[in-house]
């Protein structure tokens, strides 16, 4: 968590010199604008990542903050709900004013702020989003994720690298995902892997967010008999 708020100091400040903000401001606080899961599904992720990035906020402006001008957070609960995230995002740009924006933690509450960011023509960070970009190819969206440039190709390199080097060497998998963004891509990965590999994938099914009983799934993933899952 360390070198990624250290990573942050680093972009955003680039960000700020590239768009020649005014350090004379001193008054005025650089406004970082994002949303974040503080309720919902996500919320032990999103808290923990508010309390790095309150803890960034704070070690910064005891060190005389961006170009001598201090930094303030300006946030909202997303509630782990995609659906409320442009909202959130126009809000930070037209009512609030924020001078910088950065994502809520994951695929599935980044990837529906990229086009109120593509609207406004305004540099957007996404945080630990597998892919987010891919369908949207926006030139000022900035990815912090440690996947490398092929995201997708390098999730499950390492999993199934693993998976065909054990003796005898599985020859069955099912894949079995959230019917949501990240989960989307993550098994996009897995059946490239999958078929690189030559394993068989005997199950593939993705199941609502909202499922509590995974009871008919795991009967049929076990009806399938994969050898891995």
């Amino acid at each position: 968590m360390k070198h990624l708020t250290r990573g942050l100091t680093a972009a955003l400040l680039a960000a700020l010199l590239s768009w020649g903000v005014p350090a004379a401001r001193a008054v005025e606080p650089i406004k970082i604008g994002f949303s974040m899961e503080l309720t919902g599904p996500f919320a032990v992720v999103g808290k923990t990542g508010l309390l790095a990035f309150k803890i960034w906020e704070e070690e910064v402006n005891a060190e005389g903050g961006l170009l001598g001008r201090p930094v303030k957070l300006v946030y909202y609960d997303d509630q782990s709900n995609p659906s409320l995230v442009p909202g959130i995002y126009t809000k930070l740009i037209d009512i609030d004013k924020v001078d910088l924006l950065i994502s809520s933690y994951g695929t599935n509450l980044v990837v529906p702020a990229i086009p109120v960011a593509i609207s406004r023509n305004r540099l957007f960070f996404g945080l630990f989003a597998l892919a987010a970009n891919d369908k949207f190819h926006y030139p000022k969206y900035f990815s912090m994720l440690p996947f490398g440039p092929e995201p997708v190709k390098t999730f499950a390199e390492g999993w199934f690298a693993l998976a065909a080097a054990q003796n005898p060497k599985p020859k069955t998998v099912a894949i079995v995902a959230t019917d949501a963004e990240f989960q989307h891509k993550a098994a996009e990965s897995a059946r490239e892997h999958a078929k690189a590999k030559g394993i068989n994938i005997v199950y593939d099914r993705a199941y609502p967010p909202t499922t509590v009983d995974f009871s008919p799934i795991v009967r049929a993933v076990q009806s399938a008999q994969p050898e891995l899952v």
